[in-house]
């Protein structure tokens, strides 16, 4: 495959960032690697191109290298472009990027190991680059290389733990003789190694005095017998098991170090200390003969930052080492600091969100249950968090994270008092929601009404309460039947045992069914079923009260006699879920009476169609084959499903069938007829017999196109067939749907294709292909099928472009058709004549010449334009050719044959055809040249 022109790049990268399963559809992953890799070494290339070029090998490793393999011969090639970019200042961003792709494909194709050499060249390249401190070799413009490489390094460590502990010495050394603000980058890389290194040693066996102060000073090469099986986080919980080295090893240079780097630590930006406070805690929590007092200096200027980072890192602390670093009085001044920065004024939504989710996830010194759920600190009692009490001003998401940790106050301290206040701050919501509510407002509501029950189901003064606010608030805004059903279905998953959803649907089934009929206007009455039908699936509600009033709904309205089919559904689905009623027999005959109305009255074929087969159902099986028909189990196969489709359940799982899949490859292509196999349109009309030689032909053949759709479009016949050999699951393709899009104006829109079915092993199938040309120029069509496949699943697939040449918007002469032969002859002379220059501004003629050789100009003739020859003469020997393009173009040839060559006179009333047509005639004769030699 050729590489695209470097100016494509932009494109061809944003293509594939957008959607790399869609780009690649239409080529693979190797062809575009490989165009990739050869202009990134193409120095015409300019180097901010091939900087986005490397964006996908960033960003999309293992789909363009899926196996270790193609990663290392990949690495290898931006390994060599790497050595031959020139190291200069304006290279230095190229350089970067090519460093940080190396890295991505070693690391994310699992090829850091020791004996690849592409491996140990870009380790020892790395070690190289970041041994450059202060800039001293190749200055001050080429800091961000080594930063690169320090960040590539430390991404090296991460991912393979241990790889530079045989270095700590080299590490060391470099980050102390580090000037510049490189610093950072150079003590995080030192953090990682060192948590790293020491984590290793503490999985050693029989692990001495002296190797942890060996592993120190060591400065040897990589130790690559750590990529062989990687270490396993440490997970930095108070329940978790984290390995520790032996009480008798010597930690005094260990001790310090880590002191030394504490007191840097403060130079440090805000992510970069936390970053390196957790190293830290990580180190010392493996290490039991090092006290974790060695952080009390930086408790102070921890407990007052404002910073997100280091405020994570001290609570992260806090919950590796508890009261071993952390006081009573430590707890509670931590506790009122995040109290007051939840509501301070300066700081965001987003920040204030944090400091509460820090509350509630708090690492006590002594927890009462450490299952990492929401709990509240003993410590946080309701004085402390009055100030914390919501409002209706505040904004969705802080109301409700506000309401849930008051909640949870009150719950503990079993204040009534409190929890009135919440209750009142409920109906507040309430109100709003009932002066119609904007639509944030109302989820708000009806959350904050499951954060109050999930806390104070048991408190039945308010819960009863609150079941008469929902039924006000339903019997005046009927909409909010989605809502009310969401919330039933959430509280009851919550609440196994409480009555409190059930209630709640008793309460609006009662609701409804006493409504008198003129309420029930046609708009409410969608969703007062909606609730009827979920209120229908409860065990503990009687249901004859909605059979009859369903009947009596039916009977004494018009509903019937509309035949709304969405209001008939919505009735058969509340039958539908009385059907499996475990309590069926006491509405057996009221619902058999509903259903034989239905079948008998609606005026809706589909829904009677439906409701007899619900009665035939009810009458004709017992409970549990009825249960066994309608509950459709976990197992079934996609067939059955399908073939049970028109029963299923609203709520039924059909996320996977209504998802439009992609296929990898094309599946499917269209491969054009032969002209043998094409037969073009009729476009001949009929007329009177060429009798009298008065009557002016020219007038008569141009009053056919006064109908706009006379000979206006081209059919074009192709075979629609599989794209080679693919994959079984496509091997019986129903329900395709061909979709064209066009690539310029020229045309009016292509419609779509549908064929019923294709199988791999038949006969393919015909497709015809209709444009109609404003301007009839060649183009190509993008074309793209969406299918269904024998497991109901559908698919889209991308075909490859259709090229519409010159030659098939050839027609032949629209003429009636008993027109004789000197009929048309004479036309020919008369749109010759009317074509000339002088008579049209847009007309022009043209001169081609070729020599004929061993083949005949009549077999050219015959090969190339018989269908649209309108005479010939044997001697001397010409002829006379018509080429008609819709919507009402013309090409008309006069050929003749001399000794030496041939010459094709053209005219047309469109000079902007002539490229075309000089092409076409170029390539035919070209070729009968090429057959003949």
């Amino acid at each position: 495959m050729a590489a695209p022109n470097p100016e494509g790049w932009p494109q061809r990268v944003a293509a594939f960032s957008c959607s790399p399963s869609h780009f690649l559809s239409s080529t693979t992953p190797e062809d575009f690697l490989s165009d990739l890799l050869q202009d990134l070494k193409d120095d015409k290339v300019s180097e901010s191109t091939k900087v986005l070029m490397l964006g996908p090998l960033q960003e999309h490793p293992t789909i363009l290298c899926p196996s270790p393999q193609v990663g290392e011969q990949t690495a290898v090639s931006l390994l060599g472009i790497f050595s031959r970019t020139a190291h200069t200042p304006k290279s230095v961003n190229l350089k970067c990027h090519l460093m940080l792709s190396i890295a991505t494909v070693l690391i994310s194709t699992s090829f850091v190991k020791q004996g690849v050499k592409v491996a140990e060249g870009f380790l020892d390249l790395l070690f190289q680059t970041a041994q450059d401190t202060n800039d001293q070799k190749h200055g001050g413009m080429f800091r961000p290389l080594r930063a690169i490489a320090c960040d590539c390094l430390r991404e090296m460590e991460t991912c393979c733990p241990g790889l530079l502990s045989h270095k700590l010495e080299a590490l060391y050394s470099l980050k102390q003789q580090e000037m510049t603000p490189l610093h950072q980058a150079y003590t995080l890389l030192y953090g990682v190694a060192l948590r790293n290194a020491v984590h290793c040693l503490t999985l050693q066996k029989d692990v001495m005095d002296g190797d942890l102060k060996k592993l120190l000073a060591s400065n040897e090469g990589f130790a690559w017998k750590a990529t062989e099986k990687p270490l396993e986080l440490v997970q930095l919980t108070t329940m978790s098991q984290i390995p520790v080295l032996p009480s008798n090893v010597e930690t005094k240079e260990l001790k310090s170090v880590v002191s030394l780097l504490l007191e840097e630590c403060y130079l440090l930006t805000p992510v970069t200390q936390a970053a390196l406070l957790r190293e830290l805690t990580q180190v010392v929590s493996m290490v039991q003969s090092l006290s974790p007092a060695i952080f009390k200096s930086q408790l102070l200027r921890l407990f007052g930052t404002v910073e997100i980072s280091l405020l994570h890192s001290t609570l992260q602390m806090k919950g590796t080492f508890t009261d071993s670093l952390f006081t009573a009085e430590d707890e509670n001044f931590l506790l009122k600091r995040l109290v007051g920065m939840a509501q301070h004024p300066l700081l965001s939504t987003p920040q204030k969100l944090f400091y509460i989710e820090c509350i509630l996830h708090f690492p006590e010194n002594r927890p009462i249950s450490s299952n990492g759920e929401e709990s509240l600190p003993v410590l946080v009692t309701p004085r402390m968090a009055a100030s914390l009490f919501p409002t209706v001003f505040n904004d969705s998401s802080t109301m409700l994270s506000r309401l849930n940790i008051l909640s949870l106050v009150y719950l503990e301290d079993d204040e009534e008092e409190g929890i009135g206040y919440i209750f009142d701050h409920l109906m507040a919501l309430h109100k709003i929601v009932d002066h119609h509510g904007t639509r944030e407002m109302t989820t708000t509501f009806f959350r904050a009404v499951y954060i109050f029950m999930q806390n104070f189901y048991l408190n039945e003064k308010y819960t009863t309460d609150l079941i008469e606010s929902l039924s006000e608030l339903y019997r005046r805004h009927y909409t909010l039947a989605p809502n009310l059903i969401n919330l039933v279905d959430s509280t009851q998953k919550l609440l196994e045992d409480s009555s409190w959803p059930t209630d709640l649907l008793k309460a609006l089934q009662m609701l409804i069914v006493e409504l008198p009929l003129q309420q029930l206007i046609h708009q409410s009455l969608y969703w007062h079923l909606k609730v009827l039908g979920r209120v229908a699936k409860e065990e503990q509600a009687s249901q004859r009260s909605t059979v009859r009033f369903l009947l009596n709904l039916l009977i004494n309205s018009s509903l019937c006699g509309l035949g709304d089919w969405r209001i008939g559904n919505a009735l058969l689905s509340v039958c539908r879920n009385l059907l499996q009623h475990p309590n069926l027999d006491q509405v057996f005959i009221e619902l058999a009476d509903l259903l034989q109305f239905m079948m008998h009255s609606f005026e809706d074929v589909d829904i009677q169609d439906h409701a007899r087969f619900y009665y035939t159902l009810l009458t004709n099986l017992s409970k549990e084959k009825l249960s066994g028909v309608l509950n459709m189990g976990t197992g079934e196969s996609q067939a059955k499903i399908r073939s049970l489709s028109s029963i299923m359940a609203e709520s039924e799982e059909l996320s996977s069938c209504l998802t439009v899949h992609r296929t990898r490859q094309p599946v499917l292509k269209l491969v054009k007829l032969s002209e043998d196999g094409i037969s073009k349109p009729d476009h001949s009309s009929s007329g009177p017999e060429d009798s009298t030689p008065d009557v002016d032909l020219l007038k008569v053949y141009q009053n056919q196109f006064l109908n706009p759709e006379f000979a206006s479009v081209v059919i074009l016949k192709y075979h629609l067939t599989f794209a080679g050999e693919v994959d079984a699951l496509y091997h019986k393709l129903f329900c395709i749907c061909l979709h064209f899009e066009q690539t310029d104006s020229n045309y009016e829109r292509v419609s779509d294709v549908s064929v019923p079915c294709l199988i791999y092993d038949r006969k393919p199938c015909v497709v015809s292909l209709t444009l109609k040309p404003w301007r009839p120029y060649p183009t190509v069509l993008h074309a793209s099928a969406i299918f269904t496949t024998e497991d109901g699943l559908s698919w889209h697939t991308q075909l490859d472009p259709i090229p519409i040449g010159f030659p098939d918007l050839f027609l032949p002469l629209p003429v009636p058709v008993h027109w004789s032969q000197g009929s048309r002859e004479q036309l020919f002379h008369q749109l010759w004549k009317s074509l000339c220059p002088e008579e049209s501004s847009q007309s022009a003629t043209s001169l081609f010449c070729f020599e004929v050789g061993e083949r005949s100009l009549r077999e050219l003739i015959e090969s190339s334009f018989h269908k649209y020859l309108v005479s010939k003469q044997l001697n001397p020997e010409s002829y006379k050719v018509l080429l008609f393009l819709p919507p009402q173009f013309y090409v008309l040839l006069k050929i003749k044959n001399s000794e030496d060559a041939a010459s094709v006179s053209i005219i047309t009333d469109n000079w902007k055809l002539l490229p075309f047509i000089n092409s076409y005639i170029k390539c035919i004769t070209d070729y009968s040249a090429d057959r003949t030699q």
